[in-house]
C-alpha cells in the first residue's frame, strides 16, 4: 500500500500522514523535511536558498543527520525550503530517494505514506496509489501555523505568518516544475473546521471504500 498526501502548508497533511502510517503500520516520509533540510543546510553554510548551485550541492550531499536538525521547523527554514523546492536540480537530486522509499519501504514495512506537494502527481502517479489532496482556507491554515509558532515561543505576528503563507502558496502553485496541484484521481479533503479525528476518519472511510471488492 502506498498512500500519497499532497497539499499546502498547515493543511493538516502531516498529522494525517503520521496517523495513517501508524494505523496501517506503514513507513512514513515527510518529504517536506527533505527540502527543509536542504534549505537549512544552505543557510547554515551562509549561502542563499535562491542560489541554484548552492541548493543543488546541498541536496546531493544530504545525509540522515540533516533530516533531524533542530531548526527545520523554523519560519526562516520554511521559506528557504519553498525556494529550493522550485529548483529543478534540487528536485532531481531528491526524486529517486522518494520513489525508492515508496516502492522499497525501510524496516520491512509493507507500504509507505508520503506527504508533500507533488507525491500523487510526480513521485507516485500510479493509479494504484491511494491519493489525497488535503487543503483548508488560507485563514485557517495561517491561524494553525501562528498558534504552532506561538506554542514554540516564536515572536512572529499573525499578519506576517499570513503573508508568508500567501507568498509560499503562490510559489508552490506557480513554479515551473512539480507545481502544487491535486492529482486528477486524488480524494479532495478540505480540513477547514474539522478536528484531526474527523479528518482521520474521512481518510479511513475513503481507503476502506477503495479496498472493497
Amino acid at each position: 500500500m502506498i498512500i500519497a498526501i499532497d497539499g499546502p502548508a498547515a493543511a493538516g497533511k502531516g498529522t494525517l500522514a503520521r496517523r495513517l502510517a501508524q494505523h496501517f503500520d506503514l513507513a512514513f516520509l515527510d518529504t517536506g523535511s527533505l527540502y527543509r533540510a536542504v534549505g537549512a543546510k544552505v543557510l547554515r553554510a551562509g549561502g542563499s536558498a535562491a542560489d541554484p548551485a548552492a541548493a543543488a550541492a546541498a541536496a546531493r550531499s544530504l545525509s540522515s543527520t540533516d533530516l533531524i536538525a533542530t531548526e527545520l521547523r523554523s519560519e526562516r527554514v520554511s521559506e528557504a525550503a519553498s525556494v529550493v523546492a522550485a529548483q529543478p536540480d534540487v528536485r532531481a537530486a531528491l526524486l529517486e530517494f522518494q520513489r525508492r522509499f515508496a516502492h522499497q519501504p525501510p524496516n520491512g514495512k509493507s507500504g509507505a505514506v508520503l506527504d508533500g506537494r507533488d507525491i500523487g502527481t510526480v513521485i507516485c502517479p500510479e493509479p494504484a496509489v491511494i491519493k489525497f489532496y488535503v487543503h483548508a482556507s488560507l485563514e485557517a491554515r495561517a491561524a494553525r501555523r501562528f498558534k504552532e509558532l506561538q506554542d514554540r515561543g516564536d515572536s512572529t505576528t499573525y499578519d506576517r505568518v499570513f503573508q508568508d503563507m500567501t507568498d509560499r502558496d503562490e510559489r508552490d502553485r506557480s513554479r515551473g516544475i512539480a507545481a502544487l496541484k491535486p492529482a486528477p484521481d486524488a480524494y479532495d479533503l478540505d480540513t477547514t473546521g474539522l478536528t484531526p479525528d474527523q479528518v482521520f476518519q474521512k481518510a479511513l472511510d475513503h481507503i476502506q471504500s477503495r479496498n472493497r471488492p
